[in-house]
């Protein structure tokens, strides 16, 4: 490598990303200086909209100048960068990327990559462990590579609000690069633990360029309403006041989408945007809000790391993150290229039972993680497979998969998962440190609601900001200007109204789990429905209230359980209604009773009640083939029904993965040759 970069040859490649006349800032050239003139390894800790991506892009392009292999970036937002890309196309930089989209063109991206044809090459840390990556393509990258970029690099820690595990193979990664392969880490959120974290796995010498975290641009306030199901009628009131388009955060999926119906429904445009999704349609919601063509995104945290538009107007959230680190993170998206943003928080009733759920599907006990290492062989397995022997859903199982293939105890292979025979021994405490820490961080939160200090102080601290010592002036509780708690009564008679309306849908299960006593396509079930979700910002209490009480009122819900049948767009009207039992007397007892209220009111014909076979206990399995076989001997048929001929409404209290319904409903369809239509009076998704 010849010659030393030259801060103007750096900024010329700045006006090409950014525009003409901009100029690196001091910090920023001191990254780009310790990386291509010094070859070393740094952890940056800067806030969202330091430049940290013209940095990388800069740093290199400087070192491909001066004959280094293409820097290859490791980042969990390939999908979110689309706009980066673009900037640092325009300034010459060639990028290209290897993804689960493109495997049949990874070889012709490689060759790219080596004969120049590419200065960046972009990667997701998933890649990083699949099999013909990590074992022909990955080797070649270490020994090729200029420069290594970790993006979000918080996600590398165990003490991360992202923690992914993927990013622990990171680690195998910058063992095999050369002593002089400078190494960029990158973050906007970490507190010193998760700073010390990543500098450790970095390795000795890293250096750490850490800035202070105050957004001039950010105007911070809460608003504790008295009523917090009045919340989406004090948005839909107040969204006009404020500036430009913006993001609106919910916890839930169904929140998202439920807000963004109540708002549309009083003429804003609005558009809900969430992990389901699709790919296709993200880009498109994405560059409606980066090109002001609505209002607002209603979404949850699927919109994180990566957007990025410099004139975002407002960040509200509907319902309160759990930490104060992934707060500042989701914020941080605001204001980036604007005098103000405000920043508006909405707590809800619920938020720490939403908090609870996610902190309860965490890193699994031991006797759950030995499960799976003893069903484990030379033999590959699937992750299908190995659901069917461990009771962990989905999601999990690859989660704890993942953690096991970095603690060296198994190994991802072609046709699924192998183990090493390596002994693993599971670390309590770290595991307990971690649910520690993230009850202090929900506690943290709490405070933050409640504080009648500087915020956007409170929030610096919270991530260990050295140079957050004085109050930023600009938050409600500095300004005492703080949000009117008035609602037009015609804008929430309206929301209320939407939000109201009963009926949500019961998704129909397709096949029966792999690996279990029955097989094949499930038949006799049609779609279903609900008075409504137990999550949903209004039905919710008065469902829970409903279901927790166990009483039931003709006059209180009669008219809503109407509604839903009156609206369902069956093919066949059905003619039976079958209550199904419940390990809980209370709610077997309040089934029966709507049961026979929707028979005499519809003018049905009530067949009967399925009782909880004797002795039978609560089927608490996470996944789904061990759910099934529970279920499949949870009832007791002994007593037949008394079905007339026509579709039967099988009635029950909750539906959470389906899997009740569908087996009941299966078991009726067979002795019956009868279509089964699930109803629950709530459901938890």
């Amino acid at each position: 490598m010849v010659n030393t970069a030259t801060r103007k040859e750096a900024n010329h490649l700045l006006e090409g990303i950014a525009g003409a006349g901009a100029t690196l800032r001091d910090d920023q050239w001191a990254a780009i200086d310790a990386l291509v003139n010094k070859h070393q390894r740094m952890l940056v800790v800067q806030r969202t909209g330091w430049g940290k991506s013209a940095v990388y892009f800069i740093a290199a392009k400087l070192l491909r100048a001066r004959g280094a292999g293409a820097a290859v970036i490791i980042s969990p937002l390939l999908a979110l960068m689309r706009n980066q890309v673009v900037s640092a196309e325009r300034a010459g930089i060639k990028a290209a990327t290897l993804n689960s989209a493109n495997m049949t063109e990874w070889e012709t991206i490689q060759q790219q990559v080596v004969s120049g044809d590419a200065d960046v090459l972009l990667i997701s840390p998933e890649r990083l462990n699949n099999p013909d990556f990590r074992d022909t393509i990955l080797p070649r990258l270490a020994a090729e590579t200029g420069l290594v970029v970790v993006d979000e690099a918080h996600c590398i820690s165990d003490w991360g609000h992202d923690f992914r595990p993927d990013y622990r193979r990171i680690r195998d990664l910058l063992a095999g690069l050369a002593p002089n392969i400078p190494v960029l880490a990158t973050t906007a959120t970490a507190n010193d633990r998760v700073v010390e974290d990543v500098r450790t796995q970095l390795g000795e010498g890293t250096g750490v360029l850490r800035g202070g975290l105050d957004r001039e641009s950010l105007h911070l306030s809460v608003v504790n309403l008295p009523n917090p199901t009045e919340r989406p009628a004090w948005l839909a009131t107040h969204l006009k006041e404020l500036t430009g388009s913006g993001i609106i955060y919910c916890l839930t999926v169904s929140a998202a989408h439920d807000l963004a119906d109540a708002l549309n429904s009083v003429g804003w445009n609005v558009a809900a945007y969430t992990g389901r999704t699709e790919a296709g349609e993200r880009e498109r919601l994405e560059n409606a809000l980066i090109n002001n063509e609505i209002k607002a995104l209603v979404a949850t945290s699927a919109l994180g790391m990566g957007f990025d538009k410099p004139d975002l107007g407002f960040v509200v959230h509907m319902g309160s993150p759990s930490s104060p680190v992934s707060y500042y993170q989701q914020i941080g998206r605001a204001g980036r290229g604007t005098e103000r943003a405000d920043v508006t928080l909405l707590p809800g009733s619920e938020d720490k039972e939403i908090w609870d759920y996610f902190a309860s599907v965490s890193f699994p006990p031991e006797d759950r993680v030995r499960q799976l290492l003893n069903v484990l062989h030379d033999e590959p397995q699937s992750t299908v497979k190995l659901e069917s022997q461990v009771d962990l859903s989905r999601s999990r199982l690859e989660q704890v998969l993942k953690v096991l293939d970095v603690d060296g105890a198994v190994k991802r292979v072609r046709g699924g998962w192998v183990s090493t025979g390596q002994e693993w021994l599971y670390d309590a405490p770290r595991y307990a440190g971690l649910r520690n820490a993230r009850l202090a961080e929900q506690e943290s939160m709490l405070t933050y609601q409640k504080t009648d200090g500087c915020r956007m102080l409170y929030l610096r601290k919270e991530l260990d900001d050295a140079t957050g010592t004085q109050p930023c002036g600009r938050c409600d509780n500095c300004t005492g200007k703080r949000w009117s708690t008035d609602i037009d009564a015609e804008v929430s008679a309206d929301v209320d109204k939407q939000l109201n309306t009963p009926g949500v849908t019961i998704a129909t299960r397709k096949m029966w789990p792999t690996g279990i006593s029955v097989k094949g396509k499930i038949k006799g079930i049609r779609e279903g429905r609900a008075l409504g979700r137990l999550n949903d910002i209004a039905r919710g209490p008065e469902l829970k209230a409903l279901l927790d009480g166990g009483v039931y009122s003709d006059d209180l819900w009669m008219a809503h359980i109407i509604e839903v049948l009156k609206n369902w767009d069956w093919e066949q009207r059905p003619a039976n209604v079958v209550a199904l039992g419940n390990t809980d007397p209370q709610a077997s007892a309040l089934v029966w009773e709507v049961a026979q209220a929707i028979a005499r009111v519809g003018r049905m014909n009530l067949a009967g009640f399925i009782p909880v076979a004797s002795g039978a206990q609560e089927v608490v399995a996470q996944n789904s083939a061990f759910r099934v076989e529970a279920l499949l001997s949870l009832w007791d048929w002994s007593g037949g029904l008394r079905l007339v001929r026509g579709p039967v409404l099988l009635v029950t209290d909750v539906v959470d993965s389906g899997w009740s319904v569908t087996v009941a409903g299966s078991g009726i369809a067979q002795q019956s040759g009868e279509q089964v239509l699930p109803f629950a009076l709530a459901s938890k998704g």
